[in-house]
């Protein structure tokens, strides 16, 4: 019989250790816009985020660097890509609603779509002591554009 939690059977699948294993946006970024460290202290996941932006304002290019356990780097790496050709408002907004989707305060999967493979990491929500490895990239971001550009404050994410 299974003892793990209810979240926990389906986490792990390929798609998810794959960003574990083979992250595409774990690595130094040289030359970038903006770098913001993030830590969580009730485990000691620490990573530094880097991001460069485009010429016409988007988000050209995301990386980061640090450690972690497998759900915090995972996330990290979901995210960087999600992030590549967003505004900082669009950017910022997904942070949010990830946040609202790992604490279980947003679950419609309609809503949750437009976080492509980080919506695989909604049954955090049923494991209360991990939210904030998945939320640390995500707050780590959402943190250093708040900074960047105050305006964005109350970002959301479009609908469409």
């Amino acid at each position: 019989m299974d003892k793990r939690p209810a979240g926990v059977t389906g986490l792990y699948n390929a798609e998810f250790m794959d960003h574990v294993q083979y992250p595409d946006y774990k690595y130094r970024m040289e030359n970038a816009t903006h770098t913001h460290e993030g830590v969580n202290p009730s485990c000691g996941d620490e990573l530094t985020f880097y991001l460069r932006m485009a010429d016409d304002g988007t988000i050209g290019e995301t990386s980061y660097e640090g450690h972690g356990c497998a759900i915090s780097q995972a996330s990290a790496d979901m995210m960087s890509d999600l992030m590549v050709g967003k505004t900082p408002s669009e950017a910022i907004g997904l942070c949010k609603l990830f946040g609202q989707m790992v604490r279980g305060e947003e679950t419609k999967d309609d809503r949750l779509d437009v976080l492509e493979d980080a919506a695989m990491l909604k049954d955090i929500s049923h494991m209360p002591a991990r939210v904030k490895c998945a939320e640390l990239a995500w707050r780590t971001l959402e943190e250093m554009l708040e900074a960047a550009d105050p305006v964005t404050e109350g970002a959301s994410v479009k609908e469409g």
